[in-house]
């Protein structure tokens, strides 16, 4: 077996800038929306929603790649709020598909523009060329290692 290389600083580890990068892209996105009460997590859950009425909540998780274990009390929060409604499935009452309400609609729409400055704010370190690159990159590495996360571990 080969001797692992040693590490002498953090600018060797690509975990530690991943980790360090999705702090960042939270605490920029919560400035952004710091008067809308939406996390980055309930954002997605919205947007997912808005986008395919009537998902199942395990299903949804997949889409946001969000544990299945803990999904269900975020959308406790979000229905709880009212901004999100659970619905019997036509097929199997025992599974609940999500809509969103006029309520969560609206906040949605409240929610782009900031969260789209957010965006824009994560990326502008980089010259605009660069960006697409970046963003094609940080998708293979995610497309590549998926299975690892914990949502797809759990079948989510």
């Amino acid at each position: 077996m080969a001797k692992a290389k040693p590490v002498d600083s953090f600018d060797d580890l690509p975990g530690h800038y991943i980790r360090r990068l999705q702090q960042i892209a939270v605490g920029i996105f919560m400035d952004e929306v710091a008067d809308l009460n939406v996390t980055p997590v309930q954002f997605a859950l919205l947007f997912a929603t808005s986008r395919e009425p009537g998902l199942d909540q395990r299903t949804l998780a997949a889409r946001i790649g969000f544990d299945t274990s803990t999904i269900g009390a975020v959308i406790d929060r979000l229905e709880a709020r009212e901004l999100i409604q659970r619905n019997a499935s036509p097929t199997d009452k025992r599974v609940r598909l999500l809509t969103l309400t006029d309520t969560g609609s609206a906040l949605l729409a409240e929610v782009m523009p900031a969260m789209l400055r957010a965006q824009e704010r994560m990326l502008a370190p980089l010259p605009k060329a660069d960006r697409p690159l970046f963003m094609s990159m940080m998708k293979t590495v995610v497309d590549a290692n998926g299975a690892w996360s914990r949502a797809a571990k759990e079948g989510g």
